[in-house]
């Protein structure tokens, strides 16, 4: 009977140690995938060719708690129609910017958009005809797709505010031969 009682006094001791391990797992992991980072897929061609199709990336959402984002920086922002969606996107422009987009080429407060540190000449630009201007007001934030004539963005639904964002790309995790931090 003794040995029947330690073999139960163990198999207890063995299901309390697991029940803690998952409970401190629980509660180390709940909080970072909640307030600090976040995976995402990129489903789309509106980043090529710096982000392609099922590439796998870690969104930094602490960041933005400290810090506004920068312009040229890559976000993940809720889809402004739907907030059950996102986007991947690159800020242009910050509250107080103004855009102007004559004929397809962005044009910020006054000066023509230099993106040759993430865009190099054989991305093909929106030759979209036409004039439109935007004026960002506080916690306003002009997004575009690197890939302009495949993306659905800021060019088209108008600025997004502060509260839209999710946060900044931090890490592309896979594919692993394209493996970088941001």
């Amino acid at each position: 009977m003794n040995t029947k009682k330690v073999y139960l006094a163990q198999t207890a001791s063995f299901f309390w140690e697991v029940v803690k391990v998952v409970v401190i797992s629980l509660a180390i992991i709940i909080p970072i995938r909640y307030f600090l980072i976040q995976s995402f897929y990129v489903k789309g061609a509106s980043m090529e060719p710096n982000y392609t199709d099922y590439e796998y990336l870690i969104i930094d959402e602490l960041s933005y708690r400290f810090n506004d984002p920068v312009r040229g920086e890559v976000v993940v922002v809720h889809d402004p129609r739907d907030a059950k969606q996102f986007f991947i996107k690159r800020v242009i422009g910050i509250p107080g910017d103004e855009i102007d987009i004559l004929n397809g080429k962005i044009v910020l407060n006054g000066v023509d958009l230099d993106e040759t540190a993430y865009l190099d000449d054989s991305v093909v630009t929106d030759s979209a005809p036409g004039k439109r201007h935007f004026k960002l007001e506080d916690k306003e934030y002009f997004i575009l797709g690197d890939n302009r004539p495949a993306s659905y963005d800021s060019r088209r639904f108008g600025p997004i505010t502060y509260d839209d964002l999710i946060g900044r790309v931090w890490i592309r995790a896979w594919p692993f031969d394209r493996l970088a931090i941001f």
